[in-house]
This record gives structure tokens, sequence and C-alpha cells, in this order.
């Protein structure tokens, strides 16, 4: 399933490309040292995340490297048969690439984040701190104990009350240059495209040895809401944070993704700013006439009262469908939904899988477009549908692969 194209792709015209990747591409021996043999044989070997990508792959046929939908670019044989190829490709989206052999697709991947300059450090630009890791044992989930963290930027002043994003499955975002958060938190925030915020990374609980990872996010009613307000006493006890929803963001994947926008639909006077990258907006904890799962949500934007929430949703094509659901079309249906009813809204749908490359690169364009226009001396806002929005169509689905 190669052949969806949805926004651009590769620039194939000749570059100056990083000197480090010309000098490895004419090197055979640092490759071979550098990259997995059997991800070369497989053709699934790559070397690079901002903008300058090196393909080479093993191969004693001659390859072409085709990468998203653009035109096959030739590669250079070096020692032995080894094949490189250095390709320019857009920032702030994940890629697709794979090769063509003797008339037919070999290898490949499906998802090469390609980061923009906002999401690695900058020498001028100060670092927040993290805390230490950091355990809650909750009453709302009876003997639920979770991890957390709490990353504090630079510019944060104790006597100013500072704005709050709340990021599940935190424990994916501590590292620095993961899926480079903290970079993109230190970047924007010294850039002045977010506020000062305080960001609190909030692992899945266990009650014992059960994991109650689906259990928090994937269930539709406001109970999460109400362990949030439990965690967060503490953490409103140790910095200064604003209390208006206008001020507080809240961010997850999968199925932290519905769980973020559960959490800002069941109660927006807390949370206003959802990021739901990947969002499991299917029926992994649906019981019918029990208890809702993400499923419904599609159809309850169109039928309930408008929320005044601000929403950016990311998906791809090649994500989950399985018998809880189809990730794809669910989250059209969702961006179709909210833009019936007017919300804020932006949908960022690519040709990713299930899989956080491409929400993370483009990262630094999701919080900039969630906290743009906004205003410290404010405490709430009316969200209203951007105008260029108003005017384009629903989004509509092509079947491209049969």
């Amino acid at each position: 399933m190669r052949h969806i194209v949805l926004f651009g792709g590769l620039v194939a015209a000749a570059f100056a490309a990083e000197p480090k990747l010309t000098d490895l591409a004419h090197n055979a021996a640092q490759i071979r040292s550098t990259l997995k043999a059997d991800d070369l044989k497989k053709g699934l070997a790559y070397v690079g995340d901002h903008e300058e990508v090196l393909f080479a792959i093993d191969t004693e046929k001659t390859p072409a490297l085709i990468t998203d939908d653009d035109k096959p670019v030739a590669m250079t044989r070096g020692d032995g048969n080894l094949w490189t190829a250095i390709v320019r490709l857009t920032p702030g989206r994940s890629h697709q690439f794979h090769y063509v052999i003797d008339g037919a697709a070999f290898g490949g991947r499906l998802d090469i984040p390609v980061f923009l300059p906002s999401s690695y450090e900058q020498p001028d630009v100060p670092q927040g701190k993290m805390s230490d890791k950091l355990v809650h044992t909750s009453k709302v989930y009876d003997g639920m104990q979770s991890d957390y963290w709490i990353y504090v930027p630079a510019q944060y002043d104790p006597a100013k009350p500072a704005a709050l994003t709340i990021w599940q499955d935190g424990q994916g975002h501590i590292a620095r240059n993961g899926p480079r958060t903290l970079n993109v938190l230190d970047n924007l925030t010294y850039q002045k495209r977010i506020p000062v915020m305080i960001s609190v990374f909030i692992s899945p609980g266990k009650i014992g040895d059960k994991a109650m990872r689906s259990i928090e996010y994937d269930t539709v009613n406001d109970t999460y809401v109400h362990f949030l307000d439990e965690l967060l006493a503490g953490v409103y006890a140790q910095y200064n944070i604003r209390k208006d929803s206008y001020s507080h963001g809240i961010a997850g994947s999968s199925s932290g993704g519905i769980c973020s926008f559960n959490a800002a639909w069941q109660h927006p006077e807390e949370f206003s700013r959802v990021l739901s990258t990947i969002g499991s907006y299917t029926s992994i904890q649906w019981h019918p006439g029990q208890i809702d799962g993400g499923n419904v949500y599609p159809n309850r934007v169109r039928k309930e009262a408008k929320r005044n929430i601000r929403v950016y949703l990311q998906d791809g094509s090649e994500d989950l469908e399985n018998d809880h659901g189809s990730w794809p079309l669910q989250n059209i249906q969702l961006a179709n939904s909210l833009k019936m009813k007017g919300y804020d809204f932006h949908l960022a749908f690519g040709n990713g899988s299930h899989n956080g490359a491409d929400a993370n690169s483009q990262l630094p364009m999701s919080l900039a477009w969630l906290w743009r226009d906004y205003d410290p001396n404010k405490t709430e806002q009316n969200y209203e549908q951007e105008t260029a929005e108003k005017a384009k169509p629903m989004f509509r689905v092509h079947i491209y692969n049969r």
C-alpha cells in the first residue's frame, strides 16, 4: 500500500547534501558498521531525520529508490553490492520509501520522521528542568499507582501563573532526543509561539499487576478527569499555575488521543486545547448499553451541543484496521463532525501507520497552532472555526489500494 498522495514529498533536484551524510555515503565500511546487515539486505536501512536522508541497500541487482509517490531516484553503487542515495525530504512530516528491483516493489518503511528545526536543541535556547519521577496513588481508581514527571520551562517565574499541558503516556516524552518533545517545548517557549507552561507527563497506572491504560484512556466518561484533578492538586500546590481552561492543554497519542479529547469534551471548563494523534476513536472499551467507547464520538459531536474547545487531529491512511474499528476512517469522520458543528479544528492526515513518526515530526506546528493567539491577559476565548477552514469542503474518502 504505497499509492496515496496527500501532501508534498521528495525534492529530487540537486542540492548540497550534509557533509556527514556525503562522507558516509562514500564509506561502505562505515555504512556497514552503522546500519544493520539484515536491514541493508531487506531494503529497510536509512540514516537521517532532518531534511536529508541517506538510503542504503545491499543487492546484486540495480535498485531504484522511491519516496512517497515521487519519481524513482537513481542510486550510486559503491563497494561490492552496496547502493546509496541521499535525498531531501520535506520536514515536519513522516515519509514512506521502497525500492523497485526488476520491476517489483521491494523493502521499505512507512514511517520515517523528518523533523523541523524547532525539534532540535538550539545553542541559544535555555532548557527547562525535568523533575525526578514522582508516583501518585489514586483514590479515584482505587489503589492505582501512576508515575509522572513535571517539566518546568526556563522562563517560569513563580510570581506569574503559568499555563498547563497534560501529556498522556508521559514516559514516552521524557527522553530529550526521543520524540524531541522537550526540545520543542523549549524552542517554542523561547520563540514565544507558546506561553510559559508547566508540562505534566503522566504514565498509565497499574493496580497491582493489572495495567489500567485502556480503562483510563478508552472509556468515555469523566472518571479520568477526576483522576487528573486528584493528581494535579499536588502540582498546583508546588507551582503557580493558572486555573482557567483557556490556559490548559491536553495531549495524547493512540488511546491517549481519545483520552485527551474525552477529557476536554467531558469537562471543557478544565481543558480547552486538545492534541490527539493517531487517536483511537474505536470500540476498545465499548460495552453496548454499559460503557461507551471512543467509537461514539463522531456521532456525539454531531448530535450534542458544541463545546468550546480547539482540537488538532493527526492520523494516516495506513493506521490500524481491526475488530475495534478503523482508525483512519474514524479520525476522518470525527474531523467532518467537528467541521459540521463549527469547531476550531485541524486534521493533519498523511500516509503513515499507527506510529508516532508523523505526529512527532509536526509537533512544533501542532503546538503552535493550538496555542496561536494566546493572550495571558485573558482567561477565556470563544474558539471559532478559521475562515480558511470554513471555505473548504468536507473530507472525502478515495479508495486507492484496490
